[in-house]
């Protein structure tokens, strides 16, 4: 009897060390699968004139990866006449807010089919009304009461994405490693003749914990 005991007490302590460690090992794995490799861009934009990089936006074209519709809403106000911010980027699926903020009525609509071709009708101040963007590309945004009103929402594949800052610098971070197009997007501008200047795509590669640096030049 009493060698009986001790065998299943050896057996249980065997089974206690082995499950242990198959915990161990599984919480080892699953962190390592959680933790995402990822890296940042750090970029320049250089331009013959400081206006050609003015409301740019430098993104990533393309990811393999799929993403969850965001829960937090986006804001555009209408305020002094003026859609505030003028360009607007933003993840596909999420909704903008479209405030007004005017003592007088304003209207939101789009003609393009990255909207499409939505009219949200005419409000008064400290009204919202609402719109989700579930398709890729830029909508131009106006209203119809203020023919000068002008914004544009650009509506990316994924959340890699800045704003170009003043200075013409911009960072994007927590970009998981891989090789990516990375593209700068400008706001339209009217010219006499010609087209206006673009900055040409960048073949990049992220690394773990690495920094890509970049420069975009507009002539």
């Amino acid at each position: 009897m009493a060698i009986k005991i001790s065998f299943n007490s050896g057996r249980i302590k065997f089974l206690i060390h082995l499950s242990v460690f198959i915990s161990a090992l599984c919480f080892v794995m699953n962190t390592d699968a959680g933790e995402k490799k990822t890296g940042e861009i750090h970029g320049t934009v250089v331009a013959k004139k400081a206006k050609y990089r003015k409301h740019a936006i430098a993104y990533i074209e393309k990811t393999s990866e799929t993403y969850d519709t965001p829960v937090e809403h986006a804001v555009m106000d209408q305020k002094n006449i003026t859609f505030i911010p003028h360009v607007l980027p933003l993840l596909k699926g999420t909704t903008v807010d479209f405030l007004n903020s005017d003592d007088v009525r304003h209207n939101i609509y789009s003609s393009d089919d990255v909207a499409d071709n939505m009219n949200l009708g005419s409000w008064f101040k400290g009204e919202t009304r609402s719109f989700t963007f579930n398709k890729t590309g830029v909508a131009t945004m106006r209203c119809n009461v203020h023919s000068d009103m002008l914004a544009y929402i650009v509506v990316l594949q994924n959340p890699y994405f800045s704003r170009v800052d003043d200075e013409g610098f911009f960072t994007i971070n927590n970009v998981p490693e891989g090789k990516y197009t990375l593209k700068l997007w400008t706001a339209p501008k009217r010219v006499l003749w010609g087209k206006y200047p673009e900055a040409k795509d960048i073949s990049i590669e992220v690394t773990a914990g690495g920094i890509t640096k970049v420069a975009f030049t507009i002539e």
